[in-house]
């Protein structure tokens, strides 16, 4: 019951935030990229976000060290594997049952580029930090500090190319009315602020009582809480967020809908593993290895298909979907 609700509030807050985004990207007058890869992938990531935080944080606090670090580096880790492998194998199988498995799927190329460069450049960063030996903790600052700046550069680049994509009519539309709006407030600026800012109170409340009854199920279960953390975490509060991009895919809007789950994938594979390796001692245990082997091969998969030149078509990302059911079947 204890994660049943706060699978609700993170989802209502996580709603109102990324409602709010999408109007403020249109008040800004940005593109469907960067809507899509900055706004709402990190908006529909804040959960995920919050997760790991509130455990290595409130862990400390506790004098519970361990258990807050197994479930900070769980999420943190879970969060690409799971974009990058179940994420973008649904939103192909939603496309599926519109285009066929054999249906083209056509995102705005460029961006989709982008974003798997700069995820694969600070994911490998993160994946080697984990072999660097727990006294090296200068080299362990600098490379939080690099992975950092990643992000902001890309976030730079891919706001500096909005304005020729804008051009090329890739402008976003919001695609609901703001919800503050029903309270009689109109959709102005501040209203668009205060939406966001309710959201994310959401968003850390129900982050706190998942932490809770994540603790609690592992014991129940019999189930470290590093592995419960990999499987469940990412599924109960990201997961949902990503009907977004199924939404968008089936109405044709498929550079949102990739830009929601590629741009998320950059964000959870630079900041979040940036955070465990200042915070944890991010140490390569074999459910750790697994789960970053798995992600590094998926977006391998997805650069190639990408560079290949040739049309997405929705029977490739198949392959997604098994790379998911392996990764739970080895780390089970």
């Amino acid at each position: 019951m204890l994660l049943l609700a706060a699978l609700l509030i993170i989802l209502l807050g996580a709603e109102l935030f990324t409602n709010a985004l999408e109007h403020l990207g249109e008040r800004m007058g940005i593109s469907e990229g960067v809507t899509g890869s900055v706004f709402a992938a990190v908006g529909t990531a804040l959960p995920e976000t919050m997760v790991p935080i509130v455990a290595i944080l409130a862990g400390a606090a506790s004098g519970n060290a361990a258990l807050g670090a197994d479930v900070g580096v769980g999420a943190i880790l879970g969060a690409p594997l799971m974009l990058s492998t179940l994420a973008l194998f649904l939103m192909a199988m939603f496309a599926a049952g519109r285009r066929g498995w054999k249906g083209t799927l056509q995102p705005e190329k460029s961006g989709l580029r982008r974003d798997s460069s700069w995820f694969l450049l600070c994911f490998g960063l993160a994946v080697g930090a984990l072999f660097l030996p727990g006294q090296w903790g200068l080299a362990r600052v600098a490379v939080a500090i690099v992975l950092v700046l990643c992000y902001f550069l890309y976030v730079l680049q891919t706001m500096r190319a909005s304005a020729a994509l804008v051009a090329d009519g890739h402008d976003t539309e919001a695609g609901a009315p703001l919800y503050l709006r029903r309270l009689g407030l109109g959709e102005r600026f501040a209203s668009i602020i205060l939406q966001l800012a309710l959201g994310l109170v959401a968003i850390v409340l129900g982050a706190e009582l998942f932490v809770r009854g994540v603790e609690h199920l592992s014991h129940w279960l019999g189930i470290s809480a590093l592995v419960l953390s990999m499987l469940i975490v990412p599924l109960a509060t990201e997961l949902p967020e990503k009907i977004n991009s199924i939404l968008w895919i089936r109405r044709g809007k498929d550079t949102l809908a990739f830009g929601n789950i590629t741009g998320a994938m950059v964000f959870q594979g630079s900041l979040l593993p940036a955070l465990g390796i200042a915070l944890t001692d991010w140490r390569p245990s074999g459910p750790v290895l697994v789960t970053a082997t798995v992600t590094l091969l998926a977006a391998l998969y997805l650069a190639w298909l990408i560079r290949s030149g040739r049309a997405l078509r929705s029977g490739q990302f198949l392959v997604f979907g098994l790379l998911y059911a392996a990764f739970v079947a080895l780390t089970l």
